[in-house]
């Protein structure tokens, strides 16, 4: 069995953040979202694994994934000039994917709980395709799927104006080489895209059997910057405390992970938090949900619920930073403190510069 991970797409509701970088590369408890993507992969066995690029991100997921070495997997990239679709992606990796059963994942999702049920049920010969589901609050805005008692798939729909059911498809697919057949007789959709939806209601037309799981825990579409802080929230609550870099005369409390190379002096830090090499916090406050990346800097600030990129630098800010994401080297300054605001909360593209 063969994964398929897309990692194409341009990032649009993630902007500014993806003027500069891939958004399946924006870091969740400091580490890229598409490597949750591959260890979740790795867990289920399969090492063999395709790689979507786009013409604009390409070069970047190469170079952050490399050739497979750390995970112990073979990637083979495969570039899509245009994001036609997923069903179009899936076309676009028809030579790599051959006459093998495939689990597609899409890179800019989160999630856990293992995809070992979908494949052993796979290999037992009970589906030709598997879908995972979850229950969603605005089922419209995605693509929903109705079932019949037996757990199967009977009917898609994407983006439902009167939605029959809040099952929503999360981004993460089993299929057979069946598939493909299907997707040669595809046509566009009103939004000029060859879509998933429509290529799994073509196997349910043929009889082909479609069974759905639904998610165990939590899942994230982190495609825009509150889901991104709340994605970081769940990884970062399974934190268990680590704390080997430096402590000088500070609090260190909770579920804190500090990498050697970190330091906190005369500082706060209140877990769940991840701290890595090369940070320092100096006469601060860090606050539950907070990731710092590779030498960010936290001077006479205080910092919650937010994510710094690398050599980012929060100094003299004088109000609390909250629900924030800085891209790198992102630097905001203060001047003096100023007590009739109490937080304040910002998206910052990479290398921006904020005076306050």
């Amino acid at each position: 069995m063969k994964g398929l991970v897309l990692s194409g797409g341009k990032g649009t509701r993630l902007r500014p953040l993806t003027f500069t970088r891939a958004k399946q590369l924006i870091p969740i408890a400091n580490k890229p979202n598409l490597f949750y993507a591959v260890d979740d992969l790795l867990a289920a066995g399969i090492r063999d694994i395709g790689v979507i690029i786009s013409p604009e991100t390409g070069d970047e997921v190469r170079a952050a994934l490399g050739d497979g070495t750390r995970w112990g997997v073979r990637f083979t990239f495969i570039l899509q000039q245009q994001p036609l679709g997923l069903a179009h992606a899936v076309k676009t990796a028809r030579a790599f994917l051959g006459d093998d059963a495939f689990v597609m994942y899409l890179g800019d999702n989160l999630l856990s709980g293992s995809l070992l049920p979908l494949v052993d049920e796979y290999r037992r010969g009970e589906a030709d395709g598997i879908v995972l589901l979850t229950p969603v609050d605005n089922p419209c805005q995605f693509g929903i799927a109705v079932l019949d008692a037996q757990g199967q798939v009977t009917r898609l729909i994407e983006k439902p104006v009167d939605p029959p059911s809040n099952l929503a498809l999360v981004g993460v697919y089993l299929f057979s080489p069946l598939i493909h057949a299907v997707i040669d007789d595809l046509q566009p959709s009103r939004r000029g895209e060859y879509e998933i939806t429509d290529a799994i209601q073509g196997m349910l037309d043929r009889g082909y059997r479609v069974n759905a799981h639904q998610v165990r825990g939590w899942w994230k579409d982190t495609g825009k910057p509150e889901d991104l802080l709340d994605a970081n929230r769940l990884v970062l609550s399974q934190l268990v405390r680590d704390v080997r870099g430096e402590v000088i005369e500070s609090e260190v409390v909770g579920e804190v992970v500090l990498e050697p190379g970190a330091r906190v002096v005369r500082s706060q830090v209140r877990g769940p938090a991840h701290i890595v090499a090369g940070v320092l916090i100096e006469d601060s406050y860090i606050g539950p949900y907070t990731a710092l990346g590779n030498n960010a800097r936290v001077i006479r600030s205080e910092v919650e619920y937010s994510v710094l990129l690398n050599d980012a630098q929060v100094i003299d800010l004088p109000y609390r930073l909250d629900a924030s994401i800085l891209g790198q080297g992102v630097v905001i300054e203060g001047q003096k403190k100023d007590h009739r605001k109490h937080t304040v909360q910002m998206v910052l593209g990479d290398f921006s510069q904020v005076k306050l």
